[in-house]
């Protein structure tokens, strides 16, 4: 018996010493984590910053363009010339050299306004693309403190367990002794022993569960962590506004809202560059260049031996395509159309989300009134296991009984235990939906 004590000594003893060697994750520094490495959010930031490259100066048309250009001709021919009279002459090997450079500017004065809002409806794509990446941010917030939470809650229920598996190991050790002077049964006996394989099989399944769910977290996290930390299982509630104000909140701030807003405001430009193939474009163009001719087989004394000549070239141009077979009237019509869709699908959003706004809402609500139910519980269970673990000491109750008195604790506790994280994921839900997640510290 001293051994049997000895050992489950030693082993409380090694559980307490790899407790206190074990990293703590805390919420910060997992959120810090997240934001510097989750594959979601790098994708992210690099849409975001092609859509920045796109609504530069330089991908615009405002600028003009310049194009250098250069040239040489070599050739060697044998001529013959015959005038209309005299006898014809012949020419082995005439060499004929020419030379050419040029730079030229082109600039599009007026196309119509076409370049003006197409460089407002790429300033509205960029913002389109950030709200895209925060709306990215935001689900990974919710991913991450989900799946955080979720570690809590496992711990917590393996603590729980944990503690039945002592109890139960406790009272394997008392039949023990009771057996061996005769104060119990052989049952009792096979009773407490079956309870401590039945704790001790749960309280491993308890674990691989919570060794899954911090890989998973890793997946969120960005990185490869040893699955051996701790997370904190403390819980805060927010301090929430009333439904009215979430409502408000909710259609100034959520981001898929804003995302259908921008889509509006990118169909209505697309209208009006379409609109702009009506009206004729004006173009500069200028140019300085030189040119250089070399003749080397003279055909008579008269013809030069060689010719040069540089200088400024400028003209406009317009151009108005009166008609173009009705592919501009289409476009617009199209777009009209586009437009419409978007305003239907805004519509649309507001009462979906206005819908979901209500249902998370009331769920919270009705989840704050299970925890204070469920802590309420455990005072009860517990109570009701405290005086049973002194009446069964005292043999006024079965080992059955006192079981039925351990695991109404347990599960009051486990109760109590899920209720209190299922609360913090939905008020995590609203905190998305209004808009908030973001400004919240955890």
């Amino acid at each position: 018996m001293k051994i049997i004590r000895n050992t489950i000594l030693l082993v409380g003893f090694l559980s307490t010493l790899q407790g206190i060697s074990q990293e703590i994750l805390t919420k910060k520094e997992a959120l810090e984590i997240t934001l510097e490495n989750n594959f979601g959010i790098k994708i992210a930031n690099n849409n975001l910053e092609v859509a920045n490259n796109n609504k530069s100066i330089y991908n615009t048309g405002f600028l003009p363009t310049a194009t250098v250009t250069s040239g040489a001709n070599y050739s060697n021919n044998n001529q013959t010339n015959t005038p209309q009279t005299g006898a014809a002459t012949s020419t082995t090997g005439a060499v004929t050299k020419s030379y050419n450079a040029s730079i030229g500017l082109n600039y599009t004065l007026f196309d119509g306004l076409g370049r003006k809002y197409n460089y407002q409806q790429l300033k509205e794509t960029y913002n389109l693309t950030e709200l895209q990446a925060r709306e990215t941010i935001e689900n990974t917030y919710l991913q991450l403190f989900t799946a955080y939470f979720q570690i809590a809650r496992l711990s917590e229920n393996k603590t729980n367990l944990d503690e039945a598996l002592s109890i139960s190991k406790q009272r394997l050790l008392r039949a023990k002794y009771q057996y061996e002077y005769g104060q119990s049964t052989k049952l009792e006996l096979l009773n407490a022993e079956v309870d401590v394989n039945n704790d001790s099989i749960t309280l491993i399944s308890a674990k691989q569960q919570l060794s899954n769910a911090k890989r998973g977290l890793n997946i969120i996290l960005g990185i490869e962590k040893v699955v051996t930390y701790n997370v904190e299982t403390e819980v805060v509630f927010n301090k929430m506004m009333n439904l009215e104000e979430l409502q408000q909140k909710t259609i100034a701030n959520n981001s898929t809202l804003k995302q259908n807003e921008k889509n509006i405001a990118i169909s209505e430009f697309n209208i009006k560059v379409n609109k702009a193939n009506y009206l004729p474009s004006l173009a500069l163009n200028t140019s300085y260049g030189w040119n250089q001719n070399d003749n080397e087989n003279l055909a008579n004394a008269f013809q030069p031996k060689s010719t040069s000549s540089n200088g400024l070239n400028a003209g406009l141009s317009l151009s108005w395509n009166l008609f173009d077979g009705g592919s501009t009237k289409t476009k617009v019509a199209n777009a009209k159309i586009d437009l419409e869709n978007q305003q239907i699908l805004l519509e649309q959003q507001k009462v979906t989300i206005n819908n979901n706004l209500k249902n998370t809402w009331e769920n919270y609500q009705n989840q704050l009134f299970i925890i204070k139910a469920q802590e309420q519980n455990v005072l009860t269970t517990q109570n009701n296991f405290d005086r049973s673990t002194e009446r069964y000491k005292l043999g006024q109750i079965t080992s059955i009984e006192f079981r039925q008195a351990q695991i109404n604790f347990i599960n009051s506790k486990t109760a109590y235990n899920n209720a209190k994280f299922d609360a913090k994921l939905i008020e995590l839900q609203l905190l998305q939906l209004s808009g908030d997640i973001l400004n919240i510290n955890f």
